[in-house]
């Protein structure tokens, strides 16, 4: 139905018991975001989305849509596009789907520990990447702008979401290579 430069629309016709209905999906190469920590802070972005039409506060993050780059490695370079910071250690935090009652758009969050600016100035963007404003944001913080309804990007909500769970109950981190079930077909 449409192909654009993020995302395509195709209708599928779906057999059901009683049928076929045709249903609208919106296929997307995946994502990666990142919930970089430092002591007990959290690296947010504030970034203008269009659709919603809104500056949103949410963390590193990015399409997979480089052919065979691996998501940790994507994860990796939008943490240093974006933030300008690099990471020692890596985790996986939340894989999910954002949207599937519409979309085969699949996400996997990391927690990046270890965090240290890269050397240098951050580098300029374009677009509505061009201004990304960076804040070190207290887990309490964040924490309640989640539950108050002030935080809506969904990797950062479920990003916040599980770092606070984890931290109530360490020890439930996967391995950053762990098997990604429903990973991007394009994801390397």
């Amino acid at each position: 139905m449409h192909r654009g430069a993020t995302f395509a629309l195709e209708a599928d016709d779906v057999r059901f018991p009683d049928g076929v209905a045709t249903r609208e999906v919106v296929r997307h190469p995946g994502a990666v975001g990142v919930i970089a920590v430092d002591d007990d802070r959290v690296l947010m972005l504030q970034q203008y989305r269009h659709p919603v039409q809104a500056m949103l506060w949410e963390p590193p993050a990015g399409l997979l849509d480089v052919p065979g780059e691996a998501p940790l490695a994507a994860a990796k370079r939008e943490l240093a596009e974006e933030a300008h910071y690099a990471a020692a250690d890596w985790a996986v935090l939340v894989d999910a789907f954002t949207t599937p009652g519409m979309s085969d758009e699949s996400i996997r969050i990391y927690l990046a520990t270890k965090v240290q600016p890269l050397p240098g100035r951050r580098p300029a963007q374009a677009a509505e990447e061009r201004e990304l404003p960076l804040r070190w944001v207290p887990f309490d913080e964040a924490l309640a702008a989640v539950l108050g309804g002030r935080l809506h990007n969904p990797m950062a909500v479920m990003g916040v979401l599980a770092w606070a769970a984890l931290r109530a109950e360490p020890g439930h981190l996967r391995r950053a290579d762990s098997e990604w079930r429903f990973a991007p077909k394009n994801a390397g």
